[in-house]
């Protein structure tokens, strides 16, 4: 019986007495009007104000999910709902369940992910806070589209709809609120079919504060936003301090400021370590099946195996030796005595540069071909 649904409309719910009713109500009324063959399932965590009961005498099915928080909720919804499709939304009233249709037609195109935009089709007055709606919301889904080339122009949208096999394969596991740019994310990276259609989105029908956070849940989505970035997190800032560096450092050579020097070369070295964090940061989320496979990643370990990391580093150590040697010899000339610190740094200071490179670079090489062995 389970394989005839087509439809699943999951519900997160904690503590929605107030609006779960008539949520279920235009569900079970979409369902019946369209002749979709579905459920209305609602994935409660941890209510006491009898939500459960309320649903249950609506005719919804009931899961109770122990873990907490929003993303545990629809995790644990999704895994017990028994449709193909699945429409997830929130229980609080603000989204109107019985206009499901552009969600289900697209779906039923092939997409794997079907997004709701409230920029789009329009925010109600009341429905959404205004540092939500000119800063939180458009800000996120800008970086968002920035980091991952994503369509989606509503990152946080409550209301969407996914084919279940779909987003099953993307092993989603964060528990709170940014299991929504989770969702979004993984499945742009994975390469899924997604789309978006025009929601309105409507000022709830509770009587108490919601459970969202702005800055506590902004933060959040922000972080794994980064998390989820090694380019924009390490890779970027990196290759910019080592371009600076070089060239500063090459400037500041022909010159006398040398305590600049020192912060350009510093520059330099900082540069090449966040660098080698987004290799390993990369590596390591491939491995771990955070994020899919990687072509460019996999042509750069095949030329960049332990061996050439070793020979790299062997070149700049000998480099930073022959330098020390040099400003040693310099020294030497003048009997152990006093040095003019505008001349001997400018050799000093690229030897030490080149030694810290070489050791970075030594150990680097070694670590990464850990992580190589297990991504093979």
């Amino acid at each position: 019986m389970n394989d005839l649904l087509e439809l699943s409309i999951v519900m997160p719910c904690l503590d929605e007495a107030e609006t779960i009713a008539i949520c279920i109500e235009k569900a079970l009324s979409y369902l019946k009007n369209n002749q979709i063959v579905g459920e209305v399932l609602v994935a409660d965590n941890g209510s006491k104000d009898g939500s459960i009961e309320i649903a249950q005498k609506m005719g919804a099915r009931v899961v109770n999910i122990t873990s907490k928080g929003y993303g545990s909720a629809l995790l644990g919804g999704i895994e017990a709902a028994y449709g193909e499709y699945i429409i997830m939304g929130d229980a609080d009233d603000s989204y109107d369940f019985i206009n499901l249709n552009p969600f289900v037609e697209k779906l039923r195109c092939g997409y794997d992910l079907v997004m709701g935009n409230r920029f789009k089709g329009g925010i109600r007055p009341g429905a959404m806070p205004k540092l939500h709606r000119y800063l939180g919301n458009p800000v996120l889904s800008f970086i968002g589209k920035l980091f991952f080339n994503s369509p989606c122009g509503d990152f946080h949208c409550g209301l969407r709809g996914f084919n279940k096999r779909s987003i099953e394969r993307l092993n989603l596991r964060t528990t709170g609120m940014e299991f929504a740019s989770e969702m979004v994310v993984k499945a742009t990276l994975y390469g899924l079919r997604i789309t978006e259609v025009p929601t309105v989105l409507s000022p709830d029908g509770r009587s108490r504060p919601p459970h969202l956070r702005s800055w506590r849940d902004g933060w959040r989505h922000l972080r794994f936003l980064l998390l989820y970035s090694p380019r924009w997190l390490f890779l970027y800032p990196g290759l910019l301090l080592i371009l600076a560096g070089t060239i500063s450092t090459l400037i500041l050579l022909n010159g006398s400021k040398v305590h600049s020097l020192l912060y350009s070369a510093t520059a330099l070295v900082i540069g090449f370590q966040i660098v080698t964090f987004a290799v390993f940061t990369k590596t390591y989320a491939i491995i771990e099946g955070l994020m899919p496979q990687d072509p460019k990643l996999k042509k750069i370990l095949r030329f960049f195996n332990l061996e050439t990391g070793l020979i790299c580093a062997a070149v700049l150590l000998l480099l930073g030796v022959i330098g020390s040697i040099y400003a040693f010899k310099i020294w030497q000339g003048a009997l152990f005595g006093y040095l003019d610190p505008a001349n001997v740094m400018k050799v000093v200071i690229p030897s030490v540069t080149c030694l810290a490179l070489g050791v970075q670079l030594f150990f680097s090489s070694f670590f990464l071909s850990v992580l190589n062995l297990k991504l093979k």
